[in-house]
């Protein structure tokens, strides 16, 4: 599965962000997915996952209430949305698709491009 992400950009410290993460192909529903983020000189992080179906979704423990993760299967597309956004939240924010939902990096086979988030304070 191919992967776009979009909907980065520049937001001011409590604003709103929403990401948004195209899928091609016709497995996309099969997929668990997940966001993760990396800040620079810092190690990739995980933001969320959610199961195919989005029954099930899971959070880093920074998100604390903060950002939703969501998705639509018959739009092949994954989003995360984000609120109360803090200086710290900056970084190049991924997606990515995988067999479960899972925190680590590794259990994802699929990522997409990246897309720039800049909180300023």
């Amino acid at each position: 599965v191919q992967l776009q992400a979009s909907g980065g950009g520049l937001v001011q410290a409590g604003g709103s962000l929403r990401l948004s993460c195209a899928a091609s192909g016709r497995t996309f529903s099969s997929y668990a997915m997940g966001w993760f983020r990396q800040a620079p000189g810092k190690e990739r992080e995980f933001v969320a996952t959610i199961s195919w179906n989005g029954g099930s979704t899971y959070y880093g423990d920074f998100v604390k209430g903060r950002f939703t993760i969501s998705r639509d299967n018959a739009k092949n597309t994954v989003y995360l949305q984000m609120k109360s956004l803090k200086p710290e939240d900056t970084a190049v924010y991924y997606c990515a698709a995988g067999g479960m939902p899972a925190g680590y990096h590794r259990a994802y086979d699929s990522w997409g491009q990246g897309t720039q988030v800049t909180v300023s304070s």
